[in-house]
């Protein structure tokens, strides 16, 4: 027996030997006693996925990195951290990511599906296949989407976090369920307010307000309730999904939600530099409320590109160019933005609004395209590689073009590669990769330009300078690099050439800043 399956020739062994021994022919269906034999029924020829449930202490970062290869489809995790969250989960290098927190995103854009694994907070889930079952699955035509709702249910659909506003009431009843400790039903009032913000009769109660319920008494629920006094917000999940969690031993949480109603949406800008830049200001500045750091826009001008996008003074600044912004520090911001050119796209949010997601434990972006029109938000706010792809054909290996982030540890034998330039010109690329060498297995492929070492630009570097940041990299180097031919259309496109491939998250250190933007 391995992973629950039953090793089937045994069994049809067993069963010759027993009609056999009974004097009976052995077929299928056979009669022995009255009693019908029937065959074992055959094993399920198509791959089984997997669920990696990735946990991660603040400041710490999940431990791999997704990417778009030219090699193969799909998004491949790569460089599986040894000891991270990642591997004692049991991700493995080459594996192919179907899901993020049950969402399938196969078919979704990459910014969009890394932006998504960034938004989820402290707790990741990916649904995966092995490489090889993903080819082998691909080569035999079969629909990954239905691999995924097999393996889930065909039944189960995602929890709903539902934001009631009271009118005369919430127009809905919370019911304990007999003999179930801390687990709870819900009727509701039809078309009342509830059921108005997708909350359906019958729904099991998860979650309200930032606190799981399965922790809470009822009488406790019913004093919560009591004082919101204009609204509450729950997470809820229908009888039939419930069990499919349960059975999958998965916890139900909001990020793997579909959200109904949902207040103070974040949004989206899209800024064209005028000739006296874009006409406001990025301050870092402490919050009165829970006295936590932020990034502010401040001293709008009248006039200008920002306020023509609808730049609102004291809007707190939740990303750029899809990028999340909120735990960067502010030199970063600033450099992300001068990068962008005469282009950027910015997120912004009240900051009562982000009080609201902050009460709530969640983080705004998590929700953020479930507001947006079909086609629209990632493809026009995230990274180059989504906003060309309109515009550029597949490479020969059947994926987009998108900026790489390789980051390399030293061997006793070097890196594995080298740099070459164009003599008395500034600009450095990536010459011979030694075959299976480090370079190699980073992903770094023969020709790529150079576009940072260590997330210092170098594009108007010479090559001296370049050779010498990165002898300075004593056991670590990381290098942005992207193809010649997506280079040049990136720079003609003036869009920003940033890395979206990366997953991590880093500590927000509190300097008080401001520069004109």
């Amino acid at each position: 027996m391995e992973d629950g399956l039953i090793n089937t020739s045994s069994i049809n062994h067993i069963i010759k030997i027993s009609l056999t021994s009974l004097g009976v022919h052995a077929q299928c269906p056979s009669y022995v006693n009255d009693s019908v034999l029937s065959c074992p029924p055959e094993p399920d020829p198509n791959p089984v996925p997997r669920l990696c449930q990735i946990k991660c202490k603040e400041g710490q970062s999940f431990g791999f990195q997704l990417r778009m290869e030219r090699s193969c489809r799909g998004y491949v995790v790569r460089q599986v951290d040894p000891w991270s969250p990642a591997e004692l989960s049991g991700l493995k290098d080459g594996d192919r990511v179907l899901e993020v927190n049950e969402d399938f995103v196969d078919n979704m854009e990459f910014p969009r599906v890394v932006q998504r694994i960034q938004a989820c907070g402290l707790q990741l889930f990916l649904l995966v296949l092995k490489g090889e079952e993903y080819e082998e699955a691909l080569a035999q035509g079969l629909n990954l989407q239905a691999l995924t709702r097999a393996y889930r249910g065909e039944t189960c659909s995602r929890p709903r976090l539902c934001h009631i506003t009271r009118d005369l009431g919430l127009g809905i009843s919370i019911i304990p369920i007999e003999g179930q400790k801390g687990r709870y039903m819900l009727s509701t009032v039809s078309e009342g307010p509830a059921e108005r913000a997708g909350v359906r009769s019958g729904d099991r109660l998860v979650w309200i307000n930032g606190a799981m319920v399965s922790t809470l008494t009822y009488s406790a629920i019913s004093k919560m309730v009591k004082k919101c006094s204009i609204y509450v917000t729950v997470l809820v999940i229908n009888r039939e999904s419930e069990a499919s969690y349960i059975r999958r031993k998965l916890p139900i949480l909001p990020i793997m939600a579909g959200s109904h109603n949902l207040p103070h949406r974040p949004t989206t800008m899209h800024l064209v530099q005028g000739s006296d830049g874009y006409g406001f200001l990025l301050r870092q500045e402490r919050l009165s409320s829970g006295g936590r750091i932020a990034h502010l826009l401040r001293e709008v001008d009248v006039g200008s590109p920002a306020e023509e996008a609808g730049m609102q003074d004291g809007d707190l600044l939740l990303a750029v160019n899809g990028q999340p912004s909120e735990s960067m520090e502010h030199e970063n911001i600033v450099r992300k933005v001068r990068k962008s050119g005469k282009r950027v796209s910015l997120t912004t949010i009240p900051i009562h609004g982000r009080d609201f997601y902050t009460q709530l434990g969640l983080s705004p972006l998590l929700f953020h395209e479930d507001s947006l029109p079909k086609g629209e938000g990632m493809r026009k706010t995230q990274s180059p590689c989504s906003e060309i792809q309109d515009g550029l054909s597949k490479n020969e290996h059947g994926s987009f073009p998108c900026p790489r982030l390789c980051v390399l540890e030293r061997e006793e034998s070097g890196f594995g590669f080298n740099l070459g330039c164009v003599q008395h010109e500034p600009g450095t690329f990536i010459g011979q990769v030694v075959v299976k060498s480090l370079g190699h297995r980073a992903g770094l492929w023969e020709g790529d330009v150079v576009v940072e070492v260590n997330g210092q630009n170098v594009e108007n570097e010479y090559f001296e300078e370049v050779v010498m940041l990165i002898k300075k990299s004593a056991r670590s180097l990381k290098l942005l690099v992207v193809e010649r031919s997506e280079y040049e259309r990136l720079k003609q496109s003036g869009l920003p050439i940033t890395p979206g491939v990366i997953l991590h998250r880093t500590q927000v250190r509190n300097n008080h800043m401001y520069s004109c933007i």
